[in-house]
């Protein structure tokens, strides 16, 4: 018998009992071959993941084409080719780090805070001052917190307000101006309301009372954004450190990829699919049809051919 530490390293993973778990769950029942009942397993997934992409896109008037598909977290990397292909992507960038993306982002933020106060104010009979005293209070709440971690850094303010049509169910959030405001800004307000709303839903209602719920302020340092680095030319294709059997699901078939480890990877490095460049935290399949260098910065760059 194994103890647990033996159990949860990472070479005590058996392959043998995965593939028994769906013959037995999946593959017996639906009389299919453990391989195709896996790669249905993974065909639903990233199906469900590329259609709830879809149906953001459509609610903001955004096409998924022509787009760089950017993939952070651990298993991303396994299916972000299948899910750009789904997407008519054919860039797909996977950053150095990408298995633990959420906890490298949150060391590189900015520090931030912000605040919300809940208080009905109708255009209709817009309370400057009140709403002024919010922002006072709100603005002092956030320094305190901010200054913690940031004493003297520059700060950004920004403010929102979540707006609605009289009777509706839901708000939009629409940034306000940084500024104290007067009586003539309700009609600003409604401005920036309507402009907000058609940006989502394509037109206005003209005539029905705007109100706002809430109102937001948040704190923020600035943290200039990272300077542009030119794709570096193709260096000279790595030999692989070996291969393995992959289930293609374009081609329904099984293919034989090469199976590089990312820290051996040079800048300029190019890979071609069918591939697998693992890491500690992830792996990043490179299908047949793609390609994927490796940037200035050191991020995998995969591009699908026409």
């Amino acid at each position: 018998m194994r103890s647990r530490t033996e159990a949860a390293r990472p070479d005590a993973i058996e392959p043998a009992r995965a593939e028994t778990a769906v013959a037995v769950s999946v593959g017996n029942k639906a009389r299919l071959d453990p391989v195709i009942a896996a790669a249905g397993i993974t065909e639903i997934v990233d199906e469900t993941m590329a259609n709830a992409a879809r149906v953001h896109a459509v609610e903001n008037g955004k096409d998924t084409a022509d787009r760089v598909l950017i993939v952070t977290g651990g298993a991303a990397p396994l299916h972000a080719a299948r899910l750009a292909e789904k997407l008519g992507i054919a860039q797909v960038i996977v950053p150095v780090g990408a298995g633990v993306g959420s906890a490298h982002g949150f060391l590189k933020a900015p520090i931030a805070y912000e605040v919300v106060r809940s208080r009905l104010v109708s255009l209709a009979r817009f309370e400057p001052e009140v709403v002024n005293s919010l922002f006072t209070a709100m603005r002092s709440e956030a320094e305190a917190v901010v200054r913690l971690g940031a004493p003297r850094d520059p700060v950004v303010e920004t403010r929102a307000a979540f707006m609605r049509y009289r009777g509706q169910g839901h708000e939009i959030a629409v940034e306000l101006p940084r500024r104290p405001l007067t009586m003539e800004d309700a009609g600003e307000l409604r401005r920036l309301f309507e402009a907000a709303y058609a940006a989502i839903f394509g037109r206005v209602i003209p005539r029905l009372e705007v109100e706002t719920l809430s109102w937001t302020l948040t704190l923020a340092t600035e943290r200039p954004l990272p300077a542009h680095r030119d794709m570096p030319a193709d260096g000279a294709s790595p030999r692989p450190e070996g291969q393995r059997q992959m289930f293609d699901p374009g081609a329904e078939r099984m293919v034989t990829a090469d199976v590089y480890t990312r820290s051996t990877l040079a800048v300029g490095a190019r890979v071609d699919g069918p591939a697998v460049i693992v890491e500690d935290e992830t792996a990043t399949v490179v299908p047949p049809g793609s390609v994927a260098r490796i940037s200035a910065g050191g991020h995998i760059v995969m591009q699908r051919r026409s």
